[in-house]
């Protein structure tokens, strides 16, 4: 009786073993790997505007727009996914902070490139040209954005600022909950006393 069970057991243990160690490419799938294609370039992601180089100041404010544009896609659907339950409170409190500190660094972004161009300007009134009434235009748009950057800072700053007074209550409610550690208050109490710390 024991043979009768023994041997169909053998078979199927040896018939296992000798697919499994087949390393033929019958065994494959005709299926592509993952990482066999690339996947297609849509027309409506292609521009016709040429790419400026990288590193300029050109070149940093259209990352940062770019870069904007797609926190502002995140956060827009942010509230109703915490509401139905997708995304907890942190994760949503988190887009609109990255929000807020894009605008900071595209206004700073903006500054730098003003400047520039006003310094362009200067170098062709210097070297005879008639561009005085652009110059000013560029001086004007220059303080506008300056500016606009102060404000944008101000706001990132009172932002930080509120996230990090969260942050601490969250904390504290988890310590006493106990799904906190005391080190994790102290990191964010640290984190809070160094944001209203003042600025040199």
């Amino acid at each position: 009786m024991v043979r009768v069970v023994a041997l169909p057991v053998t078979l199927l243990a040896a018939a296992i073993v000798t697919v499994a160690a087949d390393p033929s490419p019958q065994s494959k799938s005709d299926e592509p790997e993952a990482f066999d294609i690339e996947p297609a370039i849509l027309k409506q992601n292609l521009s016709d505007a040429p790419l400026p180089e990288a590193g300029t100041p050109d070149a940093e404010v259209a990352r940062l727009e770019k870069q904007l544009e797609r926190a502002k896609r995140n956060a827009d659907g942010a509230e109703r996914l915490y509401k139905i339950g997708v995304l907890a409170r942190v994760e949503v409190e988190q887009r609109s902070l990255k929000v807020v500190r894009t605008e900071s660094d595209l206004a700073n972004a903006r500054v730098t490139q003003a400047k520039e161009k006003v310094a362009e300007e200067e170098s062709r009134v210097a070297s005879g040209e008639n561009a005085k009434g652009e110059l000013d235009a560029a001086k004007a748009t220059l303080e506008q954005l300056t500016e606009a950057a102060q404000i944008a800072v101000a706001k990132r700053e009172r932002a930080e600022l509120e996230a990090a007074e969260v942050n601490v209550r969250r904390q504290q409610k988890l310590l006493k909950l106990g799904s906190a550690d005391k080190s994790d208050v102290d990191r964010a109490q640290e984190k809070l006393a160094e944001l209203r710390a003042p600025k040199n």
